[in-house]
């Protein structure tokens, strides 16, 4: 058996995205679960890594 990793065409798909975010196509912000500040950045990532229920996506705030 083997395994690979690779990494897919970020520009292309940020560009996209963002003219679907742009024309109000699509939501991303579905995905964010929690919106922390910097310093509770060991909470959410403990969360995270445990996956404990709701926490899906976690944005952390630097001075908030």
């Amino acid at each position: 058996q083997s395994m690979g990793t690779g990494q897919c065409n970020v520009k292309a798909y940020n560009r996209f995205l963002s003219r679907l975010i742009e024309k109000d196509k699509v939501r991303p912000s579905f995905i964010v679960s929690h919106e922390l500040p910097l310093d509770q950045a060991p909470v959410g990532y403990k969360n995270f890594d445990q996956r404990n229920e709701g926490w899906t996506k976690v944005v952390l705030k630097p001075g908030g």
